[in-house]
């Protein structure tokens, strides 16, 4: 399943990560998971929320540049060799991830990945024939 990713490029500048946070904090969204990348003059803060177009609609009105693309979510062995076996997978189908990050579940028994592929149809393709468990918006958002 394809689960939808905001991406809001950020001016690397003081407080501006705290207002685009404090903007979805406003509108009552949550943040199931969020990754930041940063360059010395701007950073690409990545989420995953259970509203995402109203996400970008308020993130937008507020000056914010946002993109929207498709990424995979996963579940993973919170134990060693659990994020290799699904890389491994990828590897082998010769999928290039661009991107990923990870959080744990509440329970602590499996850890939770976000991949950003190339192809995100054939990601999706290989890790299901490789058994590795795809996860819907719904269990992600109510996590």
């Amino acid at each position: 399943m394809k689960l939808k990713q905001i991406s809001v490029f950020l001016e690397n500048r003081k407080g501006r990560l705290w207002k685009a946070l404090n903007v979805l904090s406003e509108a009552k969204i949550n943040i199931r998971a969020l990754s930041i990348a940063d360059t010395s003059e701007f950073g690409i803060l990545r989420m995953i929320v259970p509203q995402p177009n109203k996400a970008i609609n308020i993130l937008e009105e507020n000056n914010f540049v946002v993109k929207i693309n498709d990424v995979i979510a996963v579940a993973v062995p919170d134990e060693p060799g659990g994020l290799d076996r699904i890389l491994g997978i990828l590897n082998k189908s010769d999928i290039n991830v661009e991107y990923l990050y990870a959080f744990v579940e509440k329970k602590g028994e499996q850890a939770m990945v976000v991949l950003k592929t190339e192809d995100i149809d054939a990601g999706i393709k290989e890790l299901k024939d490789g058994n590795i468990t795809i996860l819907s918006t719904e269990e992600i958002y109510n996590l």
